[in-house]
């Protein structure tokens, strides 16, 4: 008898820790619907995380900008700004010496967003292509992403007009057909000039000249030319008369006033080269963003739907060593 009631006791005690395990069929439903987002999430961060690792404007001017990432939080960038310089004293015979304190602050810019239109690509499509179309249209939208960044960078560090601090020269060389004046290696050197004046730092100069006047120069300068045919990384030159230099198809325009146009402005101006002063300018990454809905998601249209978000900001600090090189017309 005790037998009995002692095997009934464990059956019982047996059936009651099995039913307390099993899930009811509310939380399976739920676990089963988790497992698919985490999935997608986990997904959605690989996909981010190498956009970010791979986004480094290689072989670009962009690489000669120091980022500053430790200046970044929440897509905010906050750039100091120092205080007044102490004066330098000669030969002094008057103690105590004088104290100052130096009253930095901080300027804060939201970074820029950007964003990519999205791009489809249906199941029939993955089914019937012999690659990975998926994979290379994120290559794609990151390529895009560091080729918009890159024309908007250049166009922020360039200086809007012509001021003391920020000369613009015109080109003097002949005319072409269009009665654009051809830029010159004499231009260059009155460009050096100018900054030479301004006191700008020899060391940290970058020159980016646009198609215009990498040909002008190709032309007129046999020296210029075999430094550009023997360019490593696309760097035309590290000393061509005191800038390392480099070529680009999206430098901005200016206008008869010598006055920049706006961004990807449908007006056409005149084609300029931009100069500035490495240490003068700052770069940094902010937050990427994936948006994917899966064929999965899409049951009419049964097509995967993919697009970036990022965040970026490349800024001059000062206005120190911003110039630029505008063509010239022919009267």
């Amino acid at each position: 008898m005790k037998n009995k009631t002692l095997i009934f006791s464990l059956a019982f005690l047996l059936v009651a820790v099995l039913l307390f395990a099993l899930p009811s069929h509310k939380e399976t439903a739920i676990t089963a619907m988790s497992l698919p987002l985490a999935g997608k999430q986990l997904k959605n961060e690989v996909a981010e995380k190498e956009l970010i690792k791979k986004f480094r404007h290689e072989n670009t001017w962009l690489q000669e900008i120091k980022s500053k990432q430790k200046w970044l939080e929440n897509d905010v960038i906050r750039i100091p700004k120092q205080g007044t310089a102490p004066n330098v004293i000669i030969n002094n015979q008057v103690y105590p010496i004088v104290s100052n304190k130096r009253e930095d602050d901080y300027v804060s810019l939201s970074l820029n967003k950007y964003e990519t239109e999205n791009t489809e690509v249906t199941a029939d499509e993955l089914y019937a292509l012999s690659y990975e179309k998926l994979s290379d249209v994120q290559v794609q939208h990151r390529e895009e992403l560091e080729d918009k960044t890159a024309s908007h960078a250049l166009y922020s560090i360039s200086p809007d007009k012509k001021t003391t601090q920020t000369p613009i020269l015109e080109t003097t060389g002949d005319a072409d057909e269009n009665g654009r004046k051809k830029l010159t290696s004499k231009d260059v050197i009155n460009l050096k000039k100018a900054l030479d004046k301004l006191g700008v730092p020899k060391k940290g100069r970058v020159l980016v000249l646009c198609t215009d006047h990498v040909g002008d120069l190709l032309e007129e300068d046999r020296n210029f030319q075999t430094r550009y045919q023997n360019a490593i990384d696309g760097v035309i030159s590290k000393s061509y008369y005191g800038f390392t230099t480099y070529e680009s198809l999206d430098t901005p325009e200016y206008n008869d006033n010598l006055e920049k146009l706006p961004f990807e402005s449908l007006n056409t101006g005149r084609t300029a080269s931009i100069a500035f002063f490495k240490n003068n300018a700052a770069k940094a990454t902010g937050s990427v963003k994936r948006f994917m809905r899966a064929e999965e998601e899409d049951p009419e249209y049964r097509k995967n739907t993919l697009g970036f978000r990022l965040y970026f900001i490349c800024v001059a600090i000062k206005d120190e060593g911003q110039a630029a090189l505008v063509s010239g017309k022919d009267a």
